[in-house]
């Protein structure tokens, strides 16, 4: 008789937890509690005021918060600085003017095209474009011509009325400076641009108005197909918005509490040291108080299913 075989046992083990151990409930339960927080973000949000809306859709349009640090350009494009309609329709009122009185010269009728004055995002600017003769300034120098002086103090006296900061810049061409040596370009449009200044504040514009005199030398040409063409060569005058650097309102004691003033010294009777002091009056019993509107908590756990007191 053959020996019997013995019986071959298989053991299986499961790897890892099954049911509630398992690890796939976290995922759900993760993703219930993002969306319940983008809920509550987007009710609080709609429960905002204006102020708070704005600077949220902002952080939202400029999140690594770089639209503020702007330079220059030829035209002065560029993101919005200030969104003042007041400030916009003043700056449109003086371009109109300034054109009207440039008109009105005779002498400075025929440099007409050579004035350019456009509202940009930045400001009001301010353009003198230079021709093929020494229209602004003498040919390689920073000395001004009559029309330029002349121009210049017609400005003057119509800028100095006006809150805005002012910046001035200077451009040229491409043209190697004929005078060799040390001076360049460079030192040729800052100088333009500092003559300027001087002639401006000479005639009413404040000290303190011009915040800023810049050099570009070559490196923002007006034709770019054409480096040197003459309308490179120019000045730029910036009215700068209103709303830039201007002072941030100091709030005074009684805006502190929310509004609530606080009471003035004088009206503040002083305890006596040999008195006790009177015991206050009772006040009389006060109305009932107006049952508080419920908060957007409240209100959104109301809408919650189950059981309510």
């Amino acid at each position: 008789m053959s020996q019997k075989s013995a019986p071959i046992i298989v053991i299986k083990k499961k790897g890892g937890h099954g049911g509630h151990h398992g690890g796939a409930w976290k995922v759900a339960y993760a993703d219930f509690v993002t969306a319940m927080m983008a809920l509550f973000i987007v009710l609080w949000l709609m429960g905002s005021s204006e102020k708070v809306k704005k600077a949220v859709a902002g952080y939202f349009n400029d999140p690594k918060g770089t639209a503020q640090l702007l330079g220059t350009t030829m035209t002065g494009t560029g993101e919005v600085v200030v969104d003042d309609e007041a400030n916009k329709m003043m700056l449109e009122d003086l371009k109109e003017k300034l054109l009207k009185e440039i008109e009105a010269n005779k002498a400075l009728e025929k440099l007409r095209k050579q004035i350019e004055i456009t509202v940009t995002p930045e400001g009001l600017r301010i353009e003198l474009i230079e021709g093929k003769n020494a229209t602004f300034y003498q040919s390689g120098s920073a000395q001004l011509s009559e029309s330029g002086q002349e121009l210049l103090v017609l400005l003057a006296k119509e800028l100095n009325t006006l809150p805005n900061q002012l910046l001035i810049e200077g451009h040229t061409d491409a043209t190697p400076y004929a005078g060799g040596g040390t001076y360049s370009n460079w030192e040729l449009s800052a100088d333009r641009g500092n003559s300027a200044r001087r002639l401006l504040q000479q005639n009413g514009v404040r000290g303190d108005q011009v915040t800023q005199v810049r050099g570009y030398a070559d490196q923002l040409l007006r034709v770019k197909s054409n480096p040197t063409d003459p309308s490179n060569r120019r000045i730029s005058i910036l009215v700068k918005n209103s709303a830039e650097g201007a002072p941030p309102p100091v709030l005074k004691h009684a805006q502190v509490a929310e509004g609530a003033a606080l009471p003035e010294p004088s009206k503040v009777e002083p305890v006596q040291p040999d008195k006790p002091p009177a015991a206050p009056a009772a006040a009389p019993n006060p109305p009932p108080a107006a049952p508080a509107k419920a908060g957007l908590i409240s209100k959104v756990t109301g809408m919650l299913p189950g059981k309510k007191k």
